[in-house]
């Protein structure tokens, strides 16, 4: 990692315009100390699999929703994973239903789909990022005394 930062793909979900808590979210993780690939509004999950391909070295994948269609834009998020195109965690927060009221099964359905952590506050991300940097380096030690 350039300058020993750690990186990290942020974008808003494919049907969704809402950029300004994304540019908000981007200067608070730039802040703290992370590099920001910011692919900003309306980004597909073949866009999000793109930017890891280009920055293997990505921690997590950061996605927003605020018009409450995440489930729809992220269909494509699990054979994205699957065949190895997004190979980090995937971190979704903002609006996660439509309507006013929400959903029980809506964050069953997300993580179902290949999402690995919902946040609810922006603020929690470092704390989350650094659990899920902690979870795959204990994974990486397991795997290779498992192979040894």
């Amino acid at each position: 990692m350039p300058g020993g930062r750690r990186l990290v793909v942020l974008g808003v979900a494919a049907s969704d315009s809402h950029v300004v808590a994304n540019q908000l979210i981007a200067h608070f993780l730039g802040e703290v100390g992370f590099r920001v690939v910011n692919l900003g509004a309306c980004t597909s999950v073949e866009e999000f699999a793109d930017a890891c391909a280009a920055h293997p070295e990505a921690e997590a994948v950061l996605i927003g929703s605020l018009n409450g269609h995440v489930h729809e834009d992220l269909r494509d998020l699990a054979e994205a994973k699957l065949s190895g195109r997004i190979r980090c965690p995937v971190v979704v927060g903002g609006n996660l239903s439509v309507g006013s009221r929400k959903d029980p099964s809506a964050l069953a359905r997300l993580y179902a789909c290949g999402v690995d952590r919902i946040v609810a506050d922006p603020a929690d991300l470092p704390a989350v990022l650094d659990e899920l940097r902690a979870a795959r380096v204990t994974d990486r030690r397991f795997t290779q005394l498992a192979a040894s």
